[in-house]
């Protein structure tokens, strides 16, 4: 008996040690725990100011609500390590995006650090990333070349991205009389696995990720719309599938009078789906193979769908406009510009939802009610599509040249790339995009290739957080990211020279706010610590 009881003994020693030596951290620099005040408890007076927070559960309204932190030198990580601890509850059923938990970001600069929560929905046609924690650094000099991942199959078109269960999966159009729009999954390279052919139509259109488990939406793409040789392929598309692995897919009901799905999204617990080609329509799915039609705004079609602050949110082929819904009824928001004819992506960036349009590659961002604000041109290009949140920045995709833009604030936006070269087009686009294994992927049209970038450092966790309480722990550890869930690692990024980031800011450290949206949900006992912690530290804060 003697040997367990002083086992017993030491070890409750040790844990007593371990708890006295987090109290006394010399690293902490900061503590909120956020359960009656915004005051720091580590000892350093870095106390938050507080904006609409309810300090008696850490609730964020997703609204406006928010903490800063003014800066000090005791939260400036520079070049060394640090770590981010913090607790966060989210709810199962959405009606905004997710949006930042904590940052001590430089815009105008790109330069710090951001850990958010991202929805990415209305990116041309798909959910491309849903409540997937993002982790990132930047100094406002490192850009990587772009990396060609081929071609997949006999696509001519990367129609759709999502990112599901640590996967990044893409739908493909494809010309052939006797081909059919196809479901690949990334494994590396310029690697795809063949997850089979949901439908007989030449489209696998639109991905979501739905109650943990992938949906992908089916269409007959019209080729003549991006000036090609239309499919010879005759079949109808308009179905919803459901993946169950391998090269197995499970009918989920069909759009009526639906040929083409343009866009899928969740909306406060249920799917929805719209129609890209005449007669419009909105749809939302009631489990097995029901689909109930929820209208459209005046006859109008509704195209890629998006949710932001209480709404979902769509675009138009039929007028440069945007229109929103909210589960009963429809709300024109007015055309998007003067000389815009079609809209085509959403995002929701710093607390505000842009939208991308055709013929002149504008980006506005809306104003309330029927007012949106001009955000700038890319280029001298025709059209912007997709619009994708990544490593503390909205990123674009263009026609005729693929081309891909940086958004640096008011109407600046800087060109980084083009990802389709194809000769004797008249078009070529950068059509889907999604953020996957702390990198940028984009999908084009007509090469069928995706490509890939990586801007500044980032680690992301590639599957949906669960809802519910979570512990999360965002570490910088000499030359990788590493994130943690509930105690678990879940996340590195690539290795980086740690000497080129140097993340010093004058920007104040702010919780609940930053380069997405305003969080929504409950935040507490958040802890910043300029060291790496270590995986039995973080096991030990991760405890409920």
């Amino acid at each position: 008996m003697k040997p367990n009881c002083y086992h017993v003994i030491w070890v409750l020693v040790f844990l007593c040690f371990d708890v006295s030596a987090r109290a006394d951290d010399t690293a902490l620099q900061g503590h909120w725990k956020l359960a009656g005040d915004a005051r720091d408890g580590s000892g350093r007076n870095n106390h938050a100011q507080n904006t609409g927070v309810d300090l008696a559960t850490g609730g964020f309204d997703g609204r406006t609500s928010h903490l800063v932190v003014a800066h000090d030198a005791t939260l400036d990580p520079g070049r060394g390590d640090f770590s981010i601890a913090l607790r966060v509850h989210t709810d199962a059923d959405l009606d905004d995006v997710l949006g930042d938990l904590v940052g001590k970001y430089a815009p105008a600069l790109r330069k710090g650090f951001t850990l958010s929560l991202v929805n990415n929905a209305g990116v041309t046609s798909s959910q491309s990333n849903y409540r997937h924690l993002q982790f990132g650094i930047d100094d406002g000099r490192i850009d990587a070349q772009w990396t060609d991942h081929g071609r997949l199959g006999r696509a001519i078109l990367v129609y759709s991205l999502a990112v599901f269960d640590n996967n990044l999966y893409a739908g493909t159009c494809v010309a052939g009389e006797d081909e059919a729009g196809r479901v690949y999954r990334f494994d590396g390279g310029g690697k795809w696995i063949d997850c089979g052919s949901p439908d007989r139509c030449n489209s696998a259109s639109s991905l979501a990720v739905y109650r943990g488990e992938l949906y992908v939406g089916t269409g007959k793409y019209r080729l003549r719309g991006s000036a090609l040789s239309e499919s010879e392929n005759p079949n109808r598309g308009g179905n919803v599938y459901r993946y169950a692995g391998g090269t197995k897919w499970i009918h989920c009901g069909t759009l009526p009078e639906v040929s083409a799905i343009n866009s899928l999204v969740v909306y406060r617990g249920k799917l929805y789906a719209s129609s890209m080609y005449r007669p419009g329509g909105l749809f939302r799915y009631e489990g097995d193979k029901t689909w109930v039609a929820c209208g459209t705004p005046d006859g109008k079609r509704v195209e890629a769908l998006t949710v932001y602050n209480g709404h979902l949110y769509a675009t138009g082929y039929d007028e440069g406009a945007a229109y929103r819904y909210d589960g009963a009824s429809w709300e024109s928001l007015g055309r998007v510009g003067e000389d815009a004819r079609q809209t085509y992506g959403f995002a929701v960036h710093g607390g505000e939802l842009y939208i991308s349009e055709w013929p002149n590659a504008r980006v506005y961002k809306y104003g309330g009610d029927k007012n949106w604000i001009a955000a700038g041109r890319l280029g001298d290009e025709m059209e912007t599509m997709p619009l994708v949140l990544y490593n503390g920045k909205l990123y674009a995709g263009t026609l005729p040249s693929a081309e891909i833009y940086r958004y640096d604030g008011d109407t600046r936006w800087t060109k980084i790339g083009r990802v389709d070269f194809t000769p004797d087009v008249q078009y070529r686009r950068a059509w889907s995009m999604a953020v996957f294994q702390g990198r940028l992927f984009v999908g084009t049209l007509p090469s069928g290739h995706v490509h890939s970038v990586q801007a500044g450092a980032c680690a992301t966790y590639d599957r949906a957080l669960a809802p519910g309480w979570r512990h999360i722990t965002a570490v910088k550890e000499r030359n990788r990211l590493v994130l943690y869930v509930d105690g678990a690692r879940v996340a590195t990024s690539a290795s980086f020279d740690a000497q080129a980031f140097d993340l010093s800011t004058r920007e104040p450290l702010r919780i609940g706010f930053g380069p997405h949206d305003y969080f929504n949900g409950r935040i507490q006992d958040v802890r910043f610590y300029r060291r790496a912690l270590s995986t039995s530290e973080i096991k030990t804060l991760a405890r409920p």
